[in-house]
């Protein structure tokens, strides 16, 4: 089919980034370097064995929530599931948590540097469209006309062929996308320490503006913004965004609303678009940032962590889940980050048998990982067990 092109000029959706001469732009410059200052404080705190057990449960609670803003709830322990290979006899439960499943993956390969350009270029964009699409179950790729009952397959990682319509906002036409997604990437490639760190949110809502997909888009915008926040900031992938704009979903959406207007009069900026409201959904978005890396070094703090998994430790050897001593084993791996395996029976001061039956309960359980029979003793961080060591980073699962 043609593709319609109806000519629009970039400058539509000018300006991508709040100005120098905005008066907001000297508070957005302190967000942006309080966001950075307590980044790297956080990262600097964890041990390096913590902080790698740490990403794969960001990895989940990101995908729940950047899932649950399209309305999609599959709780991190079902996520962690599907991870397994562990799947729901539902089949609409199975298909959100291979949707689930295909997220993690997604946001693995950005964690593991795969992404060869960066991520406001638009190769990289469209490839997170596709590598995410790819992965979905056949009733989770199309879209149906709200008007006619058509239902328009989704082709992963292809630009959109069609018109849309997104609430009140009437989106480029299609021929026109690949020149907005080429302005975009050109304003955001900046240099420098703030700017990188503004154009993460900036940029979010300029693809949302552009809707360079069928469906998909709000995914890809949040994976975008992760992956520009995790190189402005050396994140590790240790916090995410997305916990905060999904408890503050109406905010969030009011702000994107509120980005699509028009300029309101002279003093809102030179560009097509408000300027105005651009600034303030670049606060709220930083804002949202900084309190997540906060929420996060709260929950990871030495001392408060141990406490909590250490009481849980006994309850469980109370209730006989766990052999005793289970908890002498964990206090050694909090303190040093990770014990040997030969370690254990001296720690303990009992027989290797005891050590081994001690050491396999904690594995069988999810509280220890190990990379291979003889490898160290590290701690985990499994979504089961999120609600009582690290209270609040996502609801109880239901019953």
């Amino acid at each position: 089919m043609t593709i319609p092109d109806d000519g629009e000029t970039v400058g539509l959706f000018e300006p991508l980034m709040v100005s120098e001469g905005s008066p907001a732009r000297a508070g957005l410059n302190d967000l942006a370097l309080d966001l950075a200052e307590k980044s790297a404080a956080f990262r600097s705190s964890l041990p390096a064995s913590v902080a790698e057990a740490l990403v794969d449960l960001v990895r989940a609670m990101n995908c729940y929530y950047s899932n649950l803003i399209e309305g999609h709830d599959t709780h991190p322990v079902d996520i962690e599931r599907a991870l397994r290979n562990d799947y729901s006899a539902d089949p609409k439960k199975r298909d959100l948590q291979l949707e689930a499943k295909a997220h993690v993956a997604v946001q693995k390969w950005i964690d593991e540097d795969g992404m060869p350009e960066p991520p406001t270029a638009p190769a990289s964009i469209i490839d997170l469209h596709r590598r995410f699409c790819e992965l979905l179950p056949p009733e989770l790729l199309f879209v149906e006309n709200k008007e006619t009952g058509e239902k328009i397959p989704v082709v992963p990682g292809e630009l959109r062929r069609r018109y849309v319509e997104v609430g009140r906002h009437v989106a480029v036409s299609p021929g026109a996308v690949p020149r907005f997604l080429e302005r975009m990437h050109k304003a955001y490639s900046l240099p420098g320490r703030i700017e990188p760190i503004l154009a993460s949110a900036c940029a979010h809502h300029r693809l949302l503006w552009v809707h360079p997909f069928l469906d998909g888009n709000g995914r890809v915008a949040r994976l975008m913004s992760y992956a520009m926040l995790r190189k402005a900031l050396d994140t590790r992938g240790l916090w995410s965004v997305a916990r905060g704009l999904a408890r503050q979903e109406i905010a969030y959406k009011d702000h994107l609303a509120a980005c699509d207007a028009l300029r309101q009069g002279d003093r809102d900026g030179r560009g097509t678009l408000s300027e105005a409201a651009l600034a303030s959904f670049a606060d709220f978005f930083l804002r949202i940032c900084i309190d997540q890396v906060e929420f996060m070094e709260s929950l990871m703090r030495p001392d408060r962590l141990r406490d909590r998994i250490l009481i849980w430790a006994e309850e469980e050897m109370r209730a006989g889940a766990l052999p005793q001593k289970s908890d002498v084993v964990l206090k050694a791996v909090l303190y040093q980050g990770q014990i040997e395996r030969g370690e254990v029976e001296i720690i303990l001061g009992t027989s290797d048998r005891t050590a081994r039956r001690i050491t396999s309960a904690l594995l069988e359980a999810g509280a220890l990982s190990s990379a291979s029979t003889r490898a160290p003793l590290r701690l985990a961080f499994p979504a089961k067990f999120a609600g009582r060591w690290m209270p609040g980073l996502f609801p109880e699962q239901a019953a």
